[in-house]
């Protein structure tokens, strides 16, 4: 800025300036604000809301339906027998009640502790937010026999709260139907899957809630539109074995907490498999908490004190001969852990991380009565555990020698960089960039067509290790796992201590790109390496530093012209464009591997940030991801022959 702008700009900074957003404006202003993003991530939000206010309802004991509809024009309409909200004056706001909640941020009954103890809303945002970013909303009250209605247009009334039919007195509840304003999102149609899994989620977390969701735009050979229906009568103990299905049990029993302490209702449910992964999924008024928290911490505390006790008291750890990590005691365990708190504290990098200090105890002082009970009654099933304990104790001891025998062997010393890397030469880890390359050829087109500056290289030999089948140490004594911890600069344990946690405070690049080849054996490296990261580093997916490249599929030229097709369709565009229709026009050139681009072209196509597509790896439901890795590269076959029989028609097989 020069000083002459400096000086027109002082003189212009009057009361002018300074914007007061009525309404909901400001929600048109920054939805990322109040939704995280615009694109499929935010719309699906949207959803959410207005299930979270049914779900309150619920959980405060005055609703047990919901009817969740994706309509033919791609509007959702979600419907509850909840208590309806109320339509009487606001004596504040001189305006109905509900005017006011669909129309004012910050307003509703959840900051009233009268008319609900727990719930699980954005803050008093979130139906109202919904409305602000839809281009037409209607809303439907049942109560006091009547049917009040008000419709909305992007968060405005279109007229007062009127009564628009009658109903049977002791019908009561809220009906409401929006439309996503498509000048705000990206993305506007929505993903039956995606609001499958949360509805089920929902269903596990509530028990003998029924959570109905209907596809209005697919209907089935029997004239019926696609629906499921979630329930649950078991709850947590329900939602575990779900995760747990495509593991073998150490034994069947789930161990189920349910109690409350300190005010703070808890519900824990977990069991223990042959395998040798932690997986704990956690809840705060049904929200799940991916970077965990107080909560989490006072589960693990408790089951790591309480089943050191019971193994020393009951002499089953003297002749192991080996020192227990707490690490070790959650090998091969899965947890669902479900706590309501009144006012809950969240923070973290993705603002779900429970800080209310205040529950730790609670979580410690319940998981750790209930186990101690647990253990004593079932004596065999307790002497498995501690079995399985002192086995990862043994393999946790075994990862460490491996990685410092990989390291003594590194010609730079301890924190050397595996050989076959090609590095940047910038070390800002913001701007550097990791491609983990299938195959050596490919790699050395990469390494020839990259930009030195930010883009480094890391050619992988064939399929690495399918650590989903591997104990924890066999994973460091494998040469391609081993390379991509060192490229990163990834270490494990905090402190200094020998655990399992992997240290990414020194993460030398920030966006990591899985690049295969387009065919079968592409997809199935791309699998294994994120198993590898949601396994064994799943911070880096959290912080959506993962991604996978895309490669053309074709090459299309017509004399002078020439395209890259990623799909048929946009291959059977150029032939209509160019070619008149007529395939035999155009010369088609299939790439079946990276290793038929030179380096030019791999570059112009799948490196390139101007010109490339990236798909950003990322979790929108981590107990459906922990269920589907365990699924597809699990040692039980059964379900994965299952998946494959009933997805077979939607594969791309090479010819």
């Amino acid at each position: 800025m020069t000083e002459e702008e400096k000086i027109i700009g002082e003189n212009n900074y009057s009361a002018s300036n300074i914007q007061v957003l009525e309404g909901l404006e400001a929600v048109r202003k920054r939805p990322a604000m109040y939704i995280g993003d615009i694109s499929t991530n935010g719309l699906h939000h949207l959803v959410n809301e207005v299930v979270d206010n049914s779900i309150d309802e619920a959980l405060a004991g005055f609703c047990d339906k919901i009817e969740v509809t994706i309509n033919e024009d791609n509007s959702i309409t979600v419907q509850d027998n909840g208590r309806g909200i109320p339509v009487d004056m606001h004596e504040k706001e001189q305006k109905s009640a509900l005017e006011v909640v669909m129309t004012v941020l910050h307003a509703g009954g959840k900051f009233d502790k009268g008319s609900y103890k727990v719930s699980g809303g954005l803050h008093g945002v979130g139906v109202s937010c919904v409305n602000g970013l839809s281009k037409h909303m209607t809303t439907q009250v049942f109560r006091n026999g009547h049917i009040y209605q008000q419709e909305y247009e992007i968060g405005k009334p279109l007229y007062d709260v009127k009564i628009v039919g009658d109903c049977d007195e002791t019908f009561t509840g809220t009906r409401q139907q929006f439309w996503p304003d498509d000048t705000i999102f990206t993305e506007t149609e929505y993903e039956y899957d995606r609001l499958a899994k949360r509805m089920r989620e929902l269903a596990f977390l509530n028990a003998g809630i029924t959570i109905t969701l209907t596809d209005r735009r697919h209907v089935l050979e029997d004239g019926n539109f696609k629906k499921d229906t979630f329930y649950s009568k078991d709850g947590l103990r329900e939602f575990v074995r779900y995760v747990d299905a495509n593991r073998e049990h150490l034994f069947n029993d789930v161990i189920y907490i349910t109690t409350e302490k300190q005010g703070t209702p808890i519900d824990v449910a977990i069991m223990y498999n042959t395998g040798y992964n932690e997986n704990i999924h956690s809840y705060v008024n049904n929200i799940n908490t991916i970077e965990g928290g107080k909560h989490l911490e006072g589960f693990r505390r408790a089951l790591t004190r309480t089943l050191k006790k019971y193994a020393e008291d009951n002499k089953l750890l003297e002749k192991a001969k080996v020192e227990i990590a707490g690490d070790d005691f959650r090998e091969g365990l899965t947890a669902v852990i479900s706590i309501k708190v009144a006012e809950p504290q969240f923070e973290g990098q993705t603002k779900t991380k429970l800080g209310n200090s205040e529950v730790m105890g609670a979580v410690d002082s319940a998981v750790g009565e209930a186990l101690t009970n647990f253990l004593e009654e079932h004596p065999k099933e307790a002497k498995l555990i501690v079995e399985k304990v002192v086995l990862a104790a043994q393999a946790r001891i075994a990862a460490r020698k491996a990685r410092e025998t990989v390291q003594r062997k590194s010609p730079m010393g301890g924190g050397g960089l595996p050989g076959k890397l090609a590095d940047c030469s910038s070390k800002d880890p913001e701007e550097c960039e990791l491609f983990l390359v299938e195959g050596d050829s490919a790699g050395g087109s990469a390494k020839q067509g990259r930009n030195r500056l930010f883009q480094a290289i890391l050619p992988l030999r064939g399929k690495i290790l399918n650590v989903e089948k591997a104990m924890w140490h066999k994973a460091f004594e494998s040469d391609e796992v081993n390379n991509i911890i060192q490229a990163l600069g990834i270490r494990f344990g905090v402190d200094g201590e020998d655990t399992k946690k992997a240290n990414i405070d020194k993460l030398r690049y920030k966006k990591i790109i899985v690049m295969t080849d387009a065919d079968v054996d592409g997809s199935h490296i791309d699998t294994l390496v994120m198993t590898l990261f949601f396994r064994y580093f799943p911070e880096i997916i959290e912080r959506g530093y993962l991604y996978l490249a895309t490669p053309p599929l074709y090459l299309c030229t017509k004399g002078k012209n020439k395209e890259y097709c990623w799909t048929e369709q946009q291959r059977q565009r150029f032939i209509d464009v160019y070619g008149g229709g007529s395939e035999g026009s155009i010369h088609t050139q299939r790439y079946k591997g990276l290793g038929e681009m030179n380096p030019e072209q791999l570059w112009e196509t799948t490196m390139n940030p101007e010109n490339r597509m990236l798909k950003q790896v990322h979790m929108t439901n981590a107990a459906d991801a922990d269920w589907t890795f365990s699924m597809l590269m699990g040692e039980d076959v059964g379900p994965r022959r299952e998946f494959i029989e009933q997805n077979a028609t939607y594969a791309n097989i090479d010819a």
